[in-house]
């Protein structure tokens, strides 16, 4: 799906900060950024990423933080027929 197409779906970007431990120095903790337009409110996509890198990664999780901005509404997109010139 384009960027257009997700927003007028509903889809919100979404960002995420990630602290993780680091796999050889536990005791430190590392952050990874991951923005991506995702459905409020219950952000599948972040749970399928948060869920592979549980199975995956070795990077145990400390904690999430996310925050999402609604952009454009489908009921906001409308089409207009005037057109303004400005010299």
């Amino acid at each position: 799906m384009q960027e257009m197409e997700k927003k007028l779906r509903g889809y919100v970007l979404t960002t995420a900060e990630i602290l993780y431990h680091l796999p050889d120095y536990p005791e430190l903790l590392q952050t990874y950024i991951w923005q991506e337009y995702d459905l409020a409110p219950k952000y599948p996509t972040l749970k399928k990423f948060l869920d592979f890198w549980e199975d995956k990664l070795d990077g145990k999780l400390h904690s999430v933080r996310y925050a999402s901005n609604k952009l454009i509404y489908p009921n906001e997109f409308r089409h207009i027929n005037t057109e303004y010139k400005l010299h």
